[in-house]
């Protein structure tokens, strides 16, 4: 009830005490009812709920920047720029990288030169080590013949000079023929010993050409392999300076949006020197500080409502993602993440948000506002109105049954009002649930209580204040 609203029911309760008296002639005078304000108590849910700081960051955030080392060369976004993943964003100049590779491009042509004119060279080379070996085994041939035909040679000469020699003893060969097959003798054997050291001489060209021919093909493999060795550490080269080229572009590595841009074209970039900084924002956390008091009511999946005074208090409703096992440091609180979607890029990081979580919860209590809640020695109470006794005496058609008489202003209801004891359960500002046989739902309970109210007092009640309302 409006303090105006108050006001005129106490006027209208004093003129109707007045009216009272003065039509009761001599009946001696008695207190008046005292207006107070009521409600109706209702079955509702009721909850109670802790407010926790936050604030809002990126879901993910990197910090650009090249593993070159150059002048910038470009930068192609500026801050608030939305950009996507791979996106190029600012590039360093690779002049000299580009140089660098094309002298090792012409490495590799040369290279490739080398190993196919060594790959090609690799036939020839055996054939020429096979017709060594065939010249070599033709030439013991002839060798191995010359040494039988100058040992059928030597033994026909030994025969001949032994039997001269014995003729020439007996007087029946002349001085002369034994000299001449003296001579033949010793030729033939000089041609013997001749023929055999040509056949030595033939045997070792020959091992020695076998030898050869078996060593020629794996050291020219020997040689391909090498050549193939230096063409694969010229094409590594090329790669190397090909990655080293595509690390001067800077790209982004998700959606997002450009929140820095720290150097511009011109400058000097050392190696891992940020260059943009990006930030996911499509969908954010919401890093929640839950101090150990708190930390019971807050786990996975616990549902929260936040609000931020950058975008007027709206409410955004999400859920805990998670909540760290151990403290911040330095604190006695616990980080929890809540992941929410932001559509239209409305909350940016930093914003400081209030994160509301239920702690408690009674469905279908019996709530009555607050305000209708007392303190006494013997605990809580509530006062309820019933109706008046009838006065000592009265005939029953006379009695004061509760409406005072006709008179002009808000219509008025003189009850009694009742102490209850009652059992309090959850709280909130404007709420309180309470456990009593004597109120239910549709109980009415007073809710303002002058200095003078106590149990039996007689109150009178303006128009109905309406129910109370259960929370949220």
């Amino acid at each position: 009830m409006r303090p105006s609203q108050r006001a005129l029911l106490a006027a209208a309760v004093i003129a109707v005490f007045a009216t009272g008296c003065a039509k009761g002639g001599n009946a001696p005078p008695s207190a008046p009812p005292l207006a107070v304000d009521t409600a109706t108590a209702v079955r509702s849910d009721i909850a109670t709920y802790v407010t926790l700081d936050g604030q809002i960051a990126p879901v993910q955030e990197s910090t650009l920047s090249s593993q070159q080392s150059g002048n910038v060369a470009a930068v192609y976004v500026n801050e608030g720029q939305h950009v996507v993943r791979g996106q190029v964003v600012a590039k360093l100049d690779d002049a000299t990288l580009r140089a660098q590779l094309a002298q090792q491009e012409a490495l590799v042509q040369q290279g490739q030169a080398q190993l196919g004119g060594s790959t090609l060279q690799a036939p020839v080379t055996a054939a020429q080590a096979s017709n060594t070996v065939v010249s070599a085994q033709q030439q013991l041939a002839a060798a191995k013949n010359g040494v039988t035909t100058a040992q059928a040679a030597y033994q026909s000469a030994l025969a001949t000079y032994n039997a001269d020699k014995q003729l020439l003893s007996s007087g029946y060969v002349a001085q002369t023929q034994y000299e001449q097959a003296r001579s033949s003798y010793v030729q033939a054997l000089q041609a013997l010993n001749t023929a055999r050291e040509t056949q030595r001489q033939a045997m070792v060209a020959l091992s020695a050409a076998r030898s050869q021919g078996s060593n020629a093909l794996p050291i020219q493999q020997q040689t391909i392999a090498a050549n193939r060795g230096q063409l694969a550490a010229a094409i590594a080269m090329v790669h190397l300076l090909e990655t080293e080229i595509a690390q001067t572009s800077i790209v982004a590595p998700f959606n997002g949006v450009v929140t820095q841009r720290l150097l511009d074209p011109g400058a000097f970039a050392s190696p891992n020197q940020p260059v943009v900084r990006v930030s996911q924002i499509d969908t954010v956390y919401v890093n929640v500080n839950v101090p150990d008091d708190d930390l019971a009511f807050v786990r996975r999946g616990t549902p929260v409502t936040f609000t931020t005074s950058s975008l007027g208090n709206k409410a955004f409703r999400a859920a805990v993602m998670d909540v760290n096992a151990t403290p911040t440091q330095g604190t006695l609180s616990y980080r929890a993440r809540v992941r929410v979607a932001n559509p239209n890029d409305l909350l940016r990081g930093g914003m400081l948000v209030a994160v509301t979580v239920r702690k408690e919860f009674h469905p279908g209590a019996i709530v009555v506002p607050r305000a209708a809640v007392f303190q006494t020695e013997t605990g809580a109470n509530v006062f309820t109105v019933t109706s008046l006794p009838p006065p000592t005496g009265a005939p029953a058609a006379s009695a004061p049954g509760g409406k005072a008489p006709a008179q002009k202003g808000p219509p008025i209801k003189l009850m009694q009002a009742k102490v209850v004891n009652v059992k309090l359960g959850l709280q909130t500002d404007t709420l309180a649930e309470v456990r009593s046989p004597e109120i239910q739902p549709g109980t009415t309970v007073i809710t303002t209580r002058p200095d003078a109210l106590q149990d039996h007092s007689t109150v009178a009640i303006g128009p109905s204040a309406g129910a109370g309302h259960g929370a949220q």
